[in-house]
C-alpha cells in the first residue's frame, strides 16, 4: 500500500480521501465487487450515523453470521461437491471451508451437475445416488489429494 499512498498523496488527496480510496481498492479485490459497489460500501461505512447504528446493534447483542471464507486458491474452481457421512478427522463445516477456500462449491443434493461426492462413514442415499449417476466418489484422503494437502 505504501506505493499507492505515495501516488494518492502526489495527486493532492487529503488523509481521509486516501483512506477512503484504499478501502475501496481493498473491497474491489473481493470477487464480484466492482468500483461502483466498492464506492457505495465504503461510503456507507464512512457515514458516522451508520457506524453509530451498527455499534448500537452490537451493544444490544445483535450479531451477524461470520462471512463465508473468501477463496484463497482456485484449485477447485467451478467444481461442485456434496458431502455425506462422517469424515474421519474433518467436520462437515471444516470440509466445506476447505473446498470453498479453493474456489469449489458445496451443495446439499446430488445431481448430474455434481462433480464429486465426498463420502464418509455411514453415508446414505447421497452416496447411492452418486453411484447411480456415475458421479466420482471421494473419501477424505481423496479430497485432501484434490486440495493438494
Amino acid at each position: 500500500y505504501a506505493e499507492r499512498i505515495a501516488v494518492l498523496e502526489a495527486e493532492g488527496l487529503e488523509a481521509k480521501e486516501i483512506e477512503k480510496a484504499l478501502k475501496q481498492e481493498k473491497l474491489q479485490q473481493v470477487p464480484n465487487i466492482g468500483p461502483g459497489v466498492a464506492r457505495h460500501i465504503a461510503g456507507f461505512f464512512a457515514d458516522e450515523h451508520n457506524r453509530q447504528v451498527i455499534e448500537a446493534l452490537l451493544a444490544a447483542g445483535i450479531h451477524w453470521p461470520d462471512p463465508k471464507p473468501v477463496a484463497t486458491g482456485d484449485r477447485l474452481a467451478g467444481k461442485t461437491f456434496v458431502l455425506t457421512g462422517t469424515l474421519p478427522s474433518l467436520s462437515r463445516d471444516e470440509a466445506k471451508a476447505l473446498i470453498e477456500g479453493q474456489g469449489g462449491k458445496v451443495t446439499g443434493s446430488v445431481s448430474k451437475k455434481t462433480d464429486y461426492v465426498v463420502a464418509g462413514e455411514a453415508a446414505g442415499s447421497k452416496l447411492t445416488k452418486a453411484e447411480s449417476l456415475g458421479v466420482p466418489v471421494l473419501d477424505q484422503d481423496g479430497l485432501m489429494a484434490l486440495l493438494g494437502s
